[in-house]
């Protein structure tokens, strides 16, 4: 199964990069070289965009679509202090504002509402679960905003991106905050559980929670672009950071993500490119365990951050999501079964 790289508009400066680069790369392939020039191209666009990923993330309040109405969220202060029916209600932030100094976000209450119907209200089971999107490593939710305007344009509407601090040091601690805000998301909307997209090390963080902290009762799908699943073993010299060190292949949360994992609910797509240079060995970002529901989608002729912001991943990340996992997607296991044109 293929990703197919769409013609890019740089294909008129590779001639000229060519004649400048130095002959010791005279031997890579032109494949690699449009891929480079890509990732360079999308890294001077992306420190554009990101002081903005810092600003809080507007949240909004969900919608009964057969009724027009607000729905209230139900925090555990509503639950104690019993408001009435009828009664505006506030959400309750404290679990992001406990969080807040390693995930980077603030708390923003809900616009006062009057419930109606009550409080307890669910959205109907059709509706689709909210997608959480998790970035990689030193970087912050402005690298999804070409993935997410791409699902919103498809019918997702509730999207949450969250942030971790660049001083976050353990793999562990972030997978439990994922699961706080996790929890926090679908008291706010309603639903029982959530799709969830993470680019490298946000993957493996949210792996992490699925698989170790029983986060499979609340995440549906779990779709991974160039996640280092078995560890990578690229810059030696970031070792000196101690969560570069939990992703080298060997360590000990790698050890425990390759643990048994029976009864996993969760279904895993896993987007990983023949030319991701990040990942040392390029297969280190393939999902591949006994015990997960997991599919393998190889992307040709892109970079490592290429992967969350070109259309056609965008248009493979879409289907994955809308795919509801069954019974036959469980047996075919890590069949690479998935067609992104």
């Amino acid at each position: 199964m293929k990703v197919t790289r769409a013609a890019l508009p740089l294909m008129p400066v590779l001639p000229l990069c060519q004649r400048l680069l130095p002959s010791r790369l005279t031997g890579l392939s032109l494949a690699l070289l449009k891929a480079t020039a890509l990732d360079l191209a999308i890294l001077a666009g992306h420190l554009l965009l990101y002081p903005s990923g810092f600003t809080p993330e507007r949240r909004a309040v969900p919608v009964i679509p057969s009724l027009g109405t607000p729905v209230a969220p139900v925090t555990p202060a509503v639950k104690e202090t019993g408001v009435a029916e009828g009664t505006a209600v506030t959400e309750n932030a404290g679990v992001i504002e406990e969080t807040a100094a390693i995930w980077g976000t603030q708390s923003t209450a809900a616009p006062s509402v009057t419930p109606d119907p009550p409080s307890t209200a669910r959205l109907p089971a059709q509706a689709k679960p909210p997608v959480v999107l998790i970035h990689g490593f030193i970087d912050n939710r402005s690298v999804f905003v070409l993935l997410r305007r791409s699902l919103a344009q498809h019918g997702r509407q509730r999207i949450e991106s969250l942030n971790y601090s660049p001083l976050t040091c353990d793999i562990r601690t972030a997978a439990e905050l994922l699961g706080r805000h996790i929890e926090e998301i679908c008291e706010r909307m309603g639903s029982d559980r959530v799709d969830v997209v993470g680019h490298s090390l946000g993957g493996l963080i949210a792996r992490y929670y699925v698989q170790r902290l029983g986060g499979d009762a609340r995440v549906r799908v779990l779709v991974t672009l160039g996640t280092p699943h078995a560890g990578t073993r690229v810059l030696p010299l970031a070792n000196a950071h101690p969560i570069v060190r939990q992703m080298r292949p060997g360590s000990p949360v790698i050890e425990e993500l390759a643990r048994p994992a029976p009864g996993c609910r969760t279904h895993f797509v896993s987007f990983w490119s023949d030319l991701d240079r990040v990942m040392d060995p390029l297969e280190t970002a393939r999902l591949d365990h006994p015990d997960l529901s997991a599919q393998n989608v190889r992307v040709t002729g892109i970079g490592h951050l290429a992967l969350p912001v070109h259309p056609a991943v965008a248009a493979g990340v879409r289907r994955a999501l809308d795919d509801t996992p069954g019974p036959e997607t469980e047996s075919a296991g890590h069949a690479d079964g998935l067609t992104v044109a």
